[in-house]
């Protein structure tokens, strides 16, 4: 076999391991929180899983197992069609995954308060499952859902999941302890933050709006320094009826202190406006999951 062929083999192999290895250590995260928290402390779960014990309380004749399984059937298939086959056969992957995971990974934490278990589930839940989210698959359940109203909708991953675990949790607290559910919210809510900091945290871009009249020595620095793209926006004073150039760019979050210092050296007075984004897609800048 030639080495181009060895090559073009190797690519995407390498790209299967590496997702494997994501859905892999995010459910191996989540599986400490499961049995190391929520399971000892009696919280009532979120999801899909808290949506099927809900209807097993109901008709306890219907195993959580089964209800889970089809309680997943219609969002597999959603993902077939909304997202892609890719995601699809991750997916299946990750739910496979996360099973093994919270059947075998069991690590005991020796945390007794219920609010400081809630707050520390909820930390090691959104971690782990944004790990997961990372990859290009989910571990079933309503990490489908996030996805496809994220691609669909922009809604963000840890807004989909608070909002449906907020659903099941009012149905849940008419069987279970009110003050066990609202414990179950606290670390639903943390972990729904988690999820958003994991996935788009540190890759956060900002947008920036520069008016100066230094404007050909900050762009040149720009390109040169940082090597990021500018657009040139054609701008008017209402007051003084005087034209500008105005720079527009986009940085990520840890080429921002650099942007401003150069501003502040080509020009002190500059006027400046830099707003965050929720996602950007583009060559080299984009902070949007690709699913």
């Amino acid at each position: 076999m030639s080495r181009i062929d060895i090559k073009t083999l190797w690519m995407p192999l390498r790209q299967i391991v590496w997702n494997l290895l994501l859905m892999t250590a995010g459910s191996a995260i989540c599986a400490v929180a499961i049995n190391g928290l929520l399971i000892p402390q009696h919280f009532v779960s979120g999801g899909f899983t808290g949506l099927a014990l809900t209807v097993h309380y109901l008709v306890p004749w219907l195993s959580v197992a089964v209800l889970y399984f089809l309680f997943n059937v219609p969002l597999f298939i959603a993902s077939w069609f909304l997202v892609n086959r890719r995601f699809f056969f991750y997916s299946v992957a990750g739910m496979i995954i996360f099973s093994t995971c919270v059947a075998l990974v069991q690590v005991k934490i020796p945390l007794q308060d219920p609010l400081l278990s809630a707050l520390l589930a909820g930390i090691i839940l959104g971690t782990g499952s944004g790990v997961v989210l990372r990859s290009l698959g989910s571990s079933g359940g309503t990490d489908i859902l996030t996805v496809i109203l994220l691609q669909r909708f922009s809604v963000q991953p840890g807004t989909t999941l608070l909002a449906c675990n907020i659903v099941i949790l009012t149905l849940c607290a008419f069987l279970f302890s009110l003050e066990i559910v609202l414990y179950t919210l606290i670390y639903l809510y943390v972990s729904s933050q988690l999820i958003n900091v994991v996935l788009t945290g540190l890759s956060q871009r900002k947008a920036i709006f520069i008016v100066s009249s230094k404007w050909e020595s900050i762009s040149r620095q720009i390109l040169e320094e940082i090597n990021r793209g500018i657009t040139f926006l054609h701008g008017e004073g209402a007051y003084s009826g005087t034209e500008h150039r105005i720079l527009y760019t986009v940085v990520n979050f840890r080429e921002l202190g650099l942007l401003k210092q150069i501003i502040k050296r080509e020009d002190p007075a500059a006027f400046v406006v830099v707003t965050d984004t929720r996602e950007v897609m583009g060559y080299r800048i984009g902070n949007q999951p690709h699913w």
